[in-house]
């Protein structure tokens, strides 16, 4: 079985249009940032440091330091697919990213977000 496209595209290549997407609606990379560093515990200089690198999106997730616990309360459809039924580990976690930084753009507060 081949791999999904996303797993190998850079996540340097992602983080911009994460981005895009927040500032379209007013929002902030920080606020991007914020998110990425809640989901995987990677600090600010250590986004920026896989960044740099040209990491994978599947090394990026793999990489993490930490997945937040909390990240299960994550619940509901991202680009058609309901992100709690996604079996694959990696794919699940991309589908969080992509669940959040949506959930950013539709203007929740970053509390509600962050499931604080």
């Amino acid at each position: 079985m081949t791999k999904h496209q996303i797993y190998t595209m850079s996540f340097a290549r992602v983080h911009p249009c994460y981005v895009t997407k927040a500032e379209k609606k007013g929002r902030t990379k920080t606020e991007v940032d914020e998110i990425i560093s809640w989901l995987t515990g990677y600090s600010q200089k250590e986004i920026e440091a896989q960044l740099e690198k040209q990491i994978d999106c599947e090394t990026f997730f793999a990489e993490a330091p930490q997945l937040n616990p909390s990240r299960d309360l994550i619940k509901g459809v991202v680009c058609g697919v309901r992100v709690e039924d996604v079996e694959e580990p990696t794919m699940r976690e991309i589908r969080y990213l992509d669940k959040l930084i949506e959930e950013l753009a539709k203007g929740k507060s970053m509390e509600k977000i962050l499931r604080v």
